[in-house]
């Protein structure tokens, strides 16, 4: 009996001390209120910030916000505090803006999380049509293929949408070139009509020319060829993206660094959170593929940062420590 009683006792001790560890496994927010992110409102970003919350809430025991905006925006709320965290900066589109933020020391860089590109990109169905169709001086002789409807004499290639920085870069681009003369840049209002414009093209298999980017899901779900363009010339590049650039040449275009920066006085108050999201990196063409999957399946945007989560723990499971990977595999699972 008193041999029962010693072992009973050691029973509830050993439970007591299992669910004291228990409980300090369970993971506890640096912060005492949610974690505030920027969803800007395009695929990629709206993916990578589905994908950074669920890591934070399911392996860091944290709650999380999003405040929706544009670009600039969204920036001057990170600068102010009242996000924490611009999970994608195109910094190449916003430098000045950039550059006095840092200066300042309200916002900090953390981490590249993929290299963005672009370029002139045809159907697949155009270039086996044109064998000759490689890169984009190839385009000469053959405007009459990609006929404007507003200029007959010329051909069209479709731009992106008006106002954007990328229309001096494919102004420029044409006569660095020598196209100005075949062809004329179309600038779409928007960037839904850009995009509609390209798809309509595809299901009547027209044949069309247009600049677009990535990582995005038109790229990655229709079947394109991105039209072969020179070596980066850094001294040209920097004309091609000057809106006075008096002489365009030839050049390629450098993939852009995209980068996540966070508020600095977050960055002090969360270096767990912070030192996560240093590591955040997703090469180009894996956020490509899973969002054209997203796009052919229709899939929501959170269901689409599941795929990514189920499909590449090779990835994600590299940005966090090891007990935090294994509280979001449960939670997947």
């Amino acid at each position: 009996m008193h041999i029962k009683k010693m072992i009973g006792a050691a029973s509830l001790i050993a439970g007591a001390s299992l669910s004291l560890n228990a409980h300090a496994a369970a993971p506890a927010c640096e912060l005492d209120r949610p974690v505030k992110f920027g969803g800007m409102n395009w695929e990629s970003n709206l993916m990578l910030v589905n994908v950074e919350r669920y890591i934070v809430e399911h392996g860091y025991g944290c709650k999380t916000l999003v405040e929706q905006g544009d670009t600039l925006p969204m920036f001057a709320a990170l600068q102010r505090g009242d996000v924490d965290i611009n999970s994608e900066i195109w910094i190449t589109q916003m430098q000045e803006p950039w550059d006095r933020a840092i200066a300042a020391g309200k916002v900090k860089p953390v981490g590249t999380v993929f290299e963005g590109t672009d370029g002139w990109y045809v159907p697949r169905y155009t270039a086996e049509k044109f064998p000759q169709l490689e890169a984009a001086t190839d385009l000469k002789g053959l405007h009459e293929s990609f006929v404007d409807d507003e200029d007959p004499g010329r051909g069209r290639i479709y731009g992106c949408a008006a106002g954007w920085t990328c229309g001096t870069i494919n102004a420029n681009l044409l006569k660095a070139f020598e196209l100005q003369d075949e062809y004329l840049v179309y600038s779409p209002g928007n960037a839904a009509a850009q995009r509609a414009a390209i798809t309509a093209a595809f299901k009547r298999k027209k044949d069309i020319v247009f600049y677009y980017w990535t990582p995005t899901s038109l790229v990655g779900s229709l079947d394109l060829v991105k039209l072969k363009l020179p070596p980066v010339d850094d001294k040209a590049l920097a004309c091609i993206m000057d809106p006075d650039c008096a002489d365009p040449r030839p050049t390629g275009l450098a993939a852009y660094p995209v980068v996540t920066a966070v508020n600095t006085d977050f960055a002090q108050r969360a270096p767990k959170l912070v030192t996560f999201l240093s590591k955040v990196q997703v090469p180009e063409d894996v956020l490509t593929a899973t969002l054209g999957h997203m796009a052919r399946e229709k899939l929501e945007i959170e269901e689409a940062s599941r795929y990514f989560l189920d499909q590449h723990p090779e990835i994600w499971t590299k940005w966090v420590p090891s007990e935090v990977a294994e509280r979001v595999r449960q939670k997947l699972d």
